[in-house]
């Protein structure tokens, strides 16, 4: 295993699969007014989501130092690795990519970093596909290889509870029009290539669940699935059980991190899934 593998925290890697798995997790910051936090540290998925709506300012995230990434790839090269993939989530929705693109100009020819196009599992995926590569002792352009396959492959739609929290955050352009008329639906997104596509809307909770699992189902066989969402766990769970597709072994239900979830707000479910 001559390869490490590195991601940051809205990758949403179980804490314990990451470990297992000898993936290192850079958190990304959580700032709540004058607090700021490291994501995971400090308050949970839970606390979060459930103060959430009581918060008149809504929490601003942040990106971690250039010097925190040299310090981790600095740390896996002394523990002899001859390389670093460092996989990132989508530059066109956030500063890390290019802030460890940053970091690896110290360390030419030992660090690759990657832009994965893609949020949480999204991101996940491809992270996880890296260290099973890695583990196997495949040659860095081998897990290269494996990772653009797997984000190629990889399929990631939700369903928002409500257009607030993405609106607030202003970071998808398209919720700016007509939002005083859809803040009572429920969106669908897909994250796509880096980008937020508005997918629609259902009127009810629960005719939107029923159309995220049409939409699952249209995606044919899968290699890999996870359920996400934003402290709706009862939700997700339902939602997996009631699922009439061959699922993949080991299917993950996963609370989004919160650094994610300030823009997409509490009571989010969908899924990330890589099609065989």
């Amino acid at each position: 295993m001559n390869t490490a593998i590195v991601t940051d925290s809205t990758a949403d890697v179980p804490s314990e699969l990451a470990e297992m798995m000898h993936i290192s997790v850079i958190p990304a910051i959580l700032m709540l007014g004058e607090q700021s936090f490291e994501d995971g540290n400090g308050i949970t998925r839970e606390e979060f989501y459930l103060r959430l709506p009581e918060m008149s300012q809504l929490p601003t995230t942040g990106t971690p130092a250039v010097g925190t990434f040299e310090n981790v790839y600095q740390h896996i090269l002394d523990q002899g690795f001859h390389n670093i993939i460092s996989i990132h989530v989508a530059s066109t929705l956030s500063g890390i990519y290019n802030t460890a693109q940053l970091a690896s100009e110290n360390f030419k020819g030992f660090v690759t970093v990657i832009d994965s196009e893609s949020l949480s599992m999204g991101i996940g995926f491809q992270v996880i596909a890296a260290a099973e590569a890695s583990l196997n002792n495949l040659s860095t352009e081998a897990i290269l290889k494996t990772i653009e396959t797997t984000r190629k492959k990889t399929k990631l739609f939700a369903m928002l509870d409500s257009l607030e929290y993405v609106h607030r955050s202003g970071r998808v352009g398209w919720t700016r029009a007509r939002i005083g008329s859809l803040l009572r639906i429920k969106p669908f997104v897909e994250v796509n290539a880096g980008k937020v596509f508005n997918m629609g809307q259902a009127r009810t909770r629960k005719k939107g669940i029923d159309h995220l699992q049409e939409i699952l189902t249209r995606q044919g066989n899968l290699l890999r699935l996870a359920i996400l969402h934003t402290n709706a766990e009862e939700d997700a769970h339902a939602f997996l059980q009631s699922l009439e597709i061959n699922i993949p072994p080991d299917p993950l239900i996963v609370n989004v991190t919160t650094v994610i979830g300030t823009h997409v707000g509490p009571n989010a479910l969908g899924f990330a899934a890589v099609l065989r």
